[in-house]
């Protein structure tokens, strides 16, 4: 019986978490959704703790949580919206963390007649029928995409064209799809192993736009606050951050 029990405890003690079956969920704005594919399953494996993601507009999530949408974290690609989250008090005090800074570049497929190294100019060709950006309302890609534009004075010509996506992601998909001839969205998302073989990309100079400086705030209202946590630490450590740099974001130092 003592023996059956030490080996129950060693058990225990070699596997992550083990018995613990708690699951934090994320909202996470869309520029996330290749590096949070590759991210989560990596701290899934290192902890035994099971994590849900949604990925959306960051305004949009915004909204929702001020509802009381059931989230554990929220990953926002606009830090302004996790600072009104924390002045309201729906926040884990200390717990924002400005997790990344993300670039935006103007995107085509690779079977497109279209050289996007030419930059902003190439928004006036009359061959350009639709411009694909995520909604500016509440997108902060949407919204830096039209500063951009506004930077190298193409908004005016390019305004009646534009379609917009719910989200960045949805902006991809359309100039992916074909249902959109070209598209300023995220470059994490063009960095993606199944986007960077279908299209070519121009990176847009970061004084275009104001900084895309991106934030990650834990609810109060988290019923999983140390699972939580550990996955926001998770995010801070070399492992995560490697990640992260690889699809393009510039993060923090890491610890």
């Amino acid at each position: 019986m003592k023996r059956l029990v030490l080996f129950f405890c060693l058990i225990m003690m070699l596997t992550p978490d083990m018995g613990r079956t708690e699951e934090i969920t994320i909202a996470a704005a869309a520029d996330l959704n290749f590096a949070f594919k590759e991210l989560v399953p990596q701290y899934e494996q290192m902890t035994g703790r099971h994590v849900t993601v949604s990925f959306g507009s960051s305004g949009n999530f915004f909204a929702q949580i001020q509802h009381g949408a059931p989230f554990d974290l929220y990953f926002s690609a606009d830090i302004n919206y996790p600072h009104k989250l924390e002045e309201a008090g729906l926040t884990v005090p200390g717990s924002l963390y400005r997790y990344a800074v993300g670039r935006i570049v103007l995107w085509a497929r690779q079977d497109s007649p279209l050289n996007v190294t030419q930059g902003f100019p190439i928004l006036r060709q009359s061959s350009i029928k639709k411009i694909a950006i995520a909604n500016p309302k509440h997108a902060p890609y949407g919204r830096a995409a039209v500063a951009a534009m506004e930077y190298f004075n193409t908004y005016d010509e390019a305004k009646n064209r534009l379609v917009l996506g719910e989200n960045v992601s949805q902006a991809a998909q359309f100039v992916e799809s074909g249902a959109a001839d070209i598209g300023i969205i995220a470059l994490s998302l063009a960095l993606a192993p199944v986007m960077k073989n279908k299209g070519m990309y121009w990176e847009i100079p970061a004084e275009a736009h104001p900084p895309l400086e991106q934030g990650a705030v834990m609810l109060k209202s988290s019923r999983h606050q140390e699972s939580a946590k550990r996955f926001l630490e998770f995010m801070k450590s070399r492992p995560g951050q490697l990640i992260m740099t690889r699809y393009g974001f510039t993060v923090p130092e890491s610890r």
